[in-house]
This record gives C-alpha cells, structure tokens and sequence, in this order.
C-alpha cells in the first residue's frame, strides 16, 4: 500500500511539475481565463481550419485578440468572436440600453446580474447597433431578449464560437473574397498544401505567414503594422501551434495544454 502511495505522489509531482514548466514556456497559458476561452471550441476549430486549408493557430490566435477571451459584452451575448459584419439574410444585434457598474467601468448585459445591483451602482447608458452577426438561438437572435443566453448555456456558446468560426473560414475569407489580400493568401494556402500536405498547416511559420498576408495593411482584415505582431505574439505564447497539433493527433484539450 506504501508503494501505491508513494508512485500516486510521485505521478502527482511529475504532473505539477509538468504544468509549471509549460506555464513558464508559454506564458499566456497561466491565465485561466485564456485556457477556459479556448477550450470549449479548439478542437472543432482546428478540424473546421484544417479542411479549409488554414492554419488553426493563428484562427485561435485572432479570435483571443479580437475578442480579448470573450471579455467584450457584444461577443459575450452574440457569441460573434470574430467581430464579423452581417451579410443578406444575418441577424444582428440590435441598439441597446444597459447599465455600466460605476465601480468596476464594466458594461452589465445579464440580467441576473444586474439584479445584483442598486440603482445606486450603475449608469443607464444607450448602447448603438453592434452591426455585428447575432449567433444566438432564431427565436431570440437580433432581440433585446435573454441577452446573457450564452452565459448560461456553455454548450451553446461553444456551437456559437464554432459557427462564427465556420463563417470566416468560409464566407468572409472565402477563395472568391473581393478582398485581394484574403485571395492571396488563400492561394499560398493551398499552394502549400498541395506541395507538403496538410501537415504544412500545423507549423508555426505558416501561421505566421497566413496573419501577415491578411492583416497589418490596407484592405485586409486590420490594417494596423501592430495587428500582425500582436496576434504572433499570442500563437507562440498561448502555444497554439503545440496544441492545434496535438488536437489533430486525437489528444484532449485538457492534456494537450499541459503538454
């Protein structure tokens, strides 16, 4: 019984250990807020980019930045990561007045939440047309009703993310886009894979090759030098090459980012 005990400890520390070393190399991944955000859509994510012949580390990468981990209230209630605009027959998310915790700055959606409050505690702001895709259910997409859906329904939120994704790697930056740069690069894309296989997709350099081509100029997806640099930054520091990688090798979402 000692000898179990002691291997249980042993296997425990080697586990701790393990984890620490991987916080330290990537230093994004101690946050839990990042690991909570990425987990519930990497692995369709990765399957969804890797049959459009995207690189997935940098999809995931763009949609923490673009969504700061889901921390914007637009995101959080459509569940549109991604930030994208709507298209003919898209619901989007209407004008909306919500209260701001006078505390905190932060803009309250949920009304469980604001239920917390007293009317002391907020400010009543007008929040404009997001103009951006409402993920939520039909029957309450493009409505000013149950607006903290997805913070209730994880699974939901998940399939949302999921979708949203789908969008861009199909529609938004389709092959025909009229937009030159996502063209382009769309072509190196296959280009690549139809030299080395779809293995090329799950290598850091192609990555960072797909988020220079479509963004930090004018007519792309952020025309800002800093764009580019910022999403980089979190592909090797998030690690999501390593785990877009494991991913693809069958590996759960729970190990993979401990590996």
């Amino acid at each position: 019984m000692k000898k179990i005990i002691t291997y249980c400890i042993l296997l425990l520390s080697f586990a701790c250990f393990s984890q620490q070393k991987n916080t330290k190399k990537y230093s994004l991944r101690k946050y839990a807020h990042v690991k909570s955000f990425y987990k519930g859509m990497s692995k369709k994510a990765t399957t969804l980019c890797l049959d459009n012949n995207i690189p997935p580390a940098a999809l995931l990468a763009i949609t923490g930045l673009e969504s700061g981990w889901d921390s914007g209230y637009i995101g959080q209630i459509t569940g549109n990561i991604l930030s994208l605009g709507t298209r003919r027959g898209d619901t989007e998310l209407p004008a909306l007045r919500l209260p701001r915790a006078l505390k905190t700055k932060k803009i309250l959606f949920d009304s469980l939440e604001i239920l917390k409050y007293s009317k002391k505690e907020l400010k009543w702001e007008n929040r404009p047309e997001s103009l951006k895709k409402d993920y939520r259910p039909k029957s309450i997409a493009g409505t000013k009703y149950k607006l903290g859906y997805f913070k209730h329904n994880p699974t939901a939120k998940a399939n949302a993310h999921v979708a949203n994704i789908k969008d861009f790697v199909t529609v938004f930056i389709g092959r025909k886009s009229r937009i030159k740069a996502y063209r382009e690069t769309r072509k190196k894309m296959d280009a690549l894979v139809a030299k080395h296989g779809k293995s090329i997709l799950l290598k850091e350099q192609t990555a960072i090759d797909f988020i220079n081509g479509i963004g930090g100029k004018l007519n792309s997806y952020n025309y800002r030098k800093t764009w580019p640099k910022k999403v980089i930054y979190i592909i090797k520091n998030a690690g999501l090459t390593s785990l877009t990688k494991q991913l693809n090798k069958g590996v759960s979402f729970d190990k993979s980012w401990s590996n």
